[in-house]
């Protein structure tokens, strides 16, 4: 019963104080009329809260996140169902669901009354702008009666867990390098005899130049071999993200990191559908994903959830004392470095291998102009030593199409060691 009077609203508890006043008035003044009315008074707010306490435990409710995987920037939906059970009528319910700021306003439903037997679906709209774990929830529903004497409190459904992807945009072409376009499938290195280099051979693929033909391999295998004319791309690409909050400026969705950690994932997902395998490492070497040229979207979500609750990193340089790729071809993707930290990392990048970066202007993300005319100093040399020391480097500001900066680097990227074969 004092579980059920707490729940007692303001116009209930002076309704109830109003019959108890009335009752004392009444036994002074030996009024039996007024007795009943004050009786009456005492007993409705005192019945309404029993009934209300009685009645909201037959409610149930059910939480549907519609993707529970979605892009930063995408909409999205959350699908509420809340049904009653057992023989009592419900009164007018309140919903409201937590839903963190990142993701809109919080989201309020009435429902004036329950059917029974049967769930009712509830909508509201989401879009998340930045990447990361949030958490849906709690729903909780405050139920009333029609009069307004009495509410109860009932949280229904604890936290849904929404994994908010970075941004994956279409990108088209890739590098050149040998033609195979196969990754590492189908590459055979055979000896073709005494006197003779070893040979670089694949099996035959219509549209293959029949004058490369590797007749040794084929007699001895059975089947069409094709002679590769240069090393094929082989063990994957290395794509490093530099994800240090001192290398980066601006914040919220426009962040440089943010632009960084985006373009990170739609590389990644590019290269990997093409059908080659893909390393995701940190500005020092820590491995984040690894993902074969073959295989499902279990190898991209892995990707993007390694990207999803990636947070910036407290070191203040990037210091990798050996080679991030391991021999690998590589894709790094900048922000401010150093003088010192460029030639650290060029210094241990085998010459023969395929090198590739992505400056970012960094300061240009923070309000800056990022025109050539107008790039950070720093910026500019830390260029101007990648491309010294054989890389291909593009420059990319506040702003930059990622397509555009994507095929840039393929561009720049040519003749420059070899990064995979074939084309996109």
């Amino acid at each position: 019963m004092l579980r059920s009077l707490s729940g007692l609203t303001t116009r209930g508890r002076c309704l109830l104080a109003a019959g108890v006043a009335a009752a004392v008035c009444a036994i002074v003044l030996n009024e039996r009329d007024l007795l009943r009315v004050a009786v009456f008074i005492v007993c409705l707010p005192l019945l309404v809260a029993v009934f209300i306490a009685a009645s909201r435990v037959r409610i149930g409710a059910s939480r549907t996140l519609l993707p529970d995987r979605i892009s930063a920037g995408s909409p999205g939906e959350v699908e509420l169902a809340l049904w009653r059970n057992g023989k009592l009528p419900a009164g007018e319910v309140l919903l409201e669901d937590g839903v963190p700021y990142a993701l809109g306003s919080r989201p309020r439903f009435v429902v004036e009354r329950l059917p029974q037997g049967r769930a009712i679906a509830l909508r509201y709209p989401i879009q998340p702008m930045l990447r990361g774990i949030q958490q849906v929830g709690p729903l909780r529903a405050t139920l009333t009666d029609p009069f307004g004497l009495c509410e109860f409190e009932r949280e229904l459904i604890g936290h849904s867990r929404l994994v908010v992807v970075p941004k994956v945009v279409g990108l088209w072409d890739l590098p050149s390098a040998a033609g195979l376009g196969s990754g590492d499938d189908g590459n055979v290195r055979l000896h073709a005899g005494r006197g003779e280099p070893d040979v670089i051979v694949r099996h035959y693929r219509q549209g293959d130049d029949l004058r490369k033909v590797h007749w040794p391999s084929t007699a001895r295998r059975d089947e069409i071999m094709v002679r590769v004319d240069e090393r094929p791309w082989r063990g994957g690409t290395t794509v490093l993200l530099d994800h240090r909050a001192a290398a980066h400026h601006g914040s919220g969705p426009a962040a440089s990191l943010e632009w960084a950690i985006s373009f990170v994932a739609s590389v990644c997902l590019h290269i990997r559908r093409s059908g080659h395998r893909v390393r995701l490492v940190t500005e020092h070497g820590k491995l984040l994903a690894d993902a074969p040229g073959d295989g499902g979207e279990a190898y991209d979500n892995a990707i993007l959830d390694a990207l999803a609750t990636l947070q910036p990193a407290h070191q203040r340089d990037l210091t990798t004392g050996h080679d991030p790729a391991a021999g690998q071809e590589l894709i790094a993707i900048l922000g401010t470095v150093t003088n010192e930290a460029v030639n650290q990392l060029a210094r241990y990048r085998p010459r023969g291998t395929r090198s590739l970066a992505v400056v970012l202007d960094t300061p240009a993300f923070a309000g800056g102009v990022s025109a050539p005319d107008h790039r950070a100093t720093a910026t500019e040399e830390s260029a101007a030593l990648l491309r010294a020391a054989g890389w291909g480097v593009v420059v990319a500001g506040e702003g930059a199409p990622m397509p555009q900066v994507w095929a840039e680097l393929c561009r720049t990227g040519a003749g420059r060691g070899m990064l995979i074969g074939g084309t996109a």
